[in-house]
């Protein structure tokens, strides 16, 4: 075992930056939720828009599922998180290429998740945007 180089400590630094950005990126997206979730339980559209309460019920499903992915990333960033303190805090442990290989496929499953939910959220504002009621005059 060897005591950790001042450059893998950087990068542990680094990772754990990482993780920190990803999280506050998920309590923003949670924000994103709450909203969009109101809004597709308003009564703010028009009730004679073909197919409604199908399209709004497929986005409350794909909303359920967007939840459940957040909670399992949170869980795979602490654990992660964890796993980078056990090693910060013990001066023979060296950051080996396990780690940083982990880091890289969070990094990825964040990206794809926050992908498709900035796509899912243009479709709700789309759809949502053209079924709108509109005010009375």
């Amino acid at each position: 075992m060897t005591t950790i180089s001042k450059t893998s400590e950087k990068e542990l630094k680094e990772i754990h930056l990482d993780a920190l950005a990803w999280k506050s990126s998920l309590q923003f997206i949670e924000g994103e939720v709450s909203f969009i979730k109101q809004l597709l339980n308003s009564y703010v559209f028009e009730p004679t828009t073909p197919n409604l309460f199908e399209r709004l019920q497929e986005f409350r499903e794909k909303i359920t599922k967007v939840e459940e992915e957040i909670d399992t990333i949170y869980q795979a960033i602490r654990k992660h998180e964890s796993e980078l303190g056990g090693i910060l805090d013990c001066d023979t442990v060296s950051y080996d290429h396990y780690h940083y290989q982990n880091h890289q496929l969070l990094g990825d499953t964040y990206i794809n998740f926050h992908n498709d939910f900035q796509e899912l959220k243009s479709d709700v504002f789309r759809y949502a945007g053209g079924i709108l009621k509109k005010k009375k005059k």
